[in-house]
């Protein structure tokens, strides 16, 4: 690779442009020679030649021997962020192992999973359904991820029942796993860690069995999850991370058993979640919809709130302590808002609520979201009356669109 890079620089010619080349002389003029190969794939990757990736890989993998070293130049892919070259790999090295009971295959499956999921709903639940197959096959550590992100795809497919089971399946596997680390006052030095300490998933599930109880309209219930995630008092560890999660999830709790009441259709509650939310920013957004979904609930005007928030209406990212919102909810969440604003200002017979309507429309075709696209449809049907002739073409070009 030195040798290569130092004549395409003398002949002024772009890096990659012997790439082809190079590969030929790799496999067909001498034996393959790992210590040339990895550097080769990596800046491969980085230079976007998927073509040169896929013909190493190829070539490499009529033996056999290479599958462990491919999979470990793709965990550093994914570590970078070149996920397209590495799910070149994964999904080469799962087919070379798909007769293993691995974990190295479903650890592959599982990188695949996480690449897959965009905003496509469609796409993101046939990955979770592959993904799922494979999860038991996984380290236990990477087990607690990938239930959490399972969790969040099928929250954003508003599959409850299914969160409900991963939920109640990371609680499990967590707690077991932290009683034995508080048992053993020590942990093993090769022993796999997941993304977040092990006392973050107990009161993570114990949240995602609260949002299934709020989905469902089970609200008593809700809040006895909320009791146990704002709970922190049996936590062994005693620093300043301990301190950070379990001051976000009491947040968290404090909010939601205000918002719960206002489900419930406590109008008296209101006032003081706006006023609770207002100096959260993170949090209007996730608020405002719940609102608006009470407002249609119990036919209640919102019409100031709506108004003293309405630069949060538009899409946009939001943070917790520990990082972005998960797209993917966020997205559902913002497409059924709109629906929902739509509904309340179509309450009343006031047009603006056509225009939510087309774009809850054209974020539902967006993100493949068909349950929405009906609701859209129906809603304009209904009030097709108060739509103007551009109006009615807008509707058309986006009905068409997702057609």
């Amino acid at each position: 690779m030195n040798h290569l890079e130092r004549i395409t620089q003398a002949m002024e010619l772009p890096e990659d442009h012997f790439y082809s080349l190079y590969v030929d002389e790799c496999f067909y003029f001498s034996s393959p020679n790992w210590r040339r190969l990895r550097p080769f794939l990596v800046r491969s990757a980085e230079l976007g030649r998927l073509d040169c990736v896929e013909q190493v890989v190829q070539n490499l993998l009529e033996n056999l021997v290479y599958a462990p070293m491919l999979f470990e130049v793709a965990e550093g892919l994914f570590q970078e962020g070149l996920w397209q070259a590495a799910e070149l790999l994964y999904k080469n090295v799962s087919v070379s192992e798909k007769y293993q009971n691995s974990e190295r295959l479903g650890l592959c499956q599982y990188r695949l999973f996480r690449i897959a999921i965009g905003d496509d709903q469609a796409r993101n639940l046939q990955a979770a359904y592959l993904f799922e197959g494979y999860l038991d096959r996984l380290d236990e550590a990477d087990q607690l991820d990938g239930l959490k992100h399972l969790g969040h795809v099928y929250g954003s497919l508003n599959r409850w029942h299914k969160v409900d089971e991963l939920a109640k399946k990371m609680l499990q596997l967590a707690t077991i796993r932290y009683n034995l680390q508080r048992q053993s006052n020590r942990r093993e030095s090769n022993e796999r860690n997941p993304e977040k300490p092990l006392y973050f998933y107990i009161l993570y599930a114990r949240l995602l069995c609260s949002n299934v109880c709020e989905q469902i309209g089970d609200y008593p219930s809700a809040l006895d999850w909320v009791s146990l995630y704002m709970d922190g008092s049996w936590i062994q560890e005693d620093n300043e991370e301990v301190k950070r999660i379990v001051a976000q999830f009491q947040e968290w709790g404090t909010a939601n058993r205000m918002l719960y009441r206002v489900m419930a259709g406590q109008y008296e509650a209101l006032s003081e979640y706006v006023e609770y939310i207002s100096h959260r920013p993170d949090e209007i957004f996730i608020g405002l919809y719940n609102i608006i979904l009470s407002a249609n609930r119990y036919d209640w005007n919102v019409d100031y709130i709506l108004e003293r928030f309405s630069s949060y209406i538009p899409y946009r990212t939001y943070a917790t302590a520990f990082g972005d919102y998960n797209r993917q909810l966020m997205l559902d969440q913002h497409t059924q808002f709109l629906a929902e604003l739509a509904a309340y200002y179509l309450h009343d017979n006031r047009k603006e609520g056509i225009r939510f309507i087309l774009q809850s429309l054209e974020s539902s075709v967006r993100i493949n979201n068909k349950s929405n696209v009906i609701k859209c449809v129906d809603l304009f049907g209904q009030h097709r009356n108060q739509a103007d002739e551009e109006e009615n073409q807008q509707y058309k070009v986006r009905i068409g669109a997702y057609l």
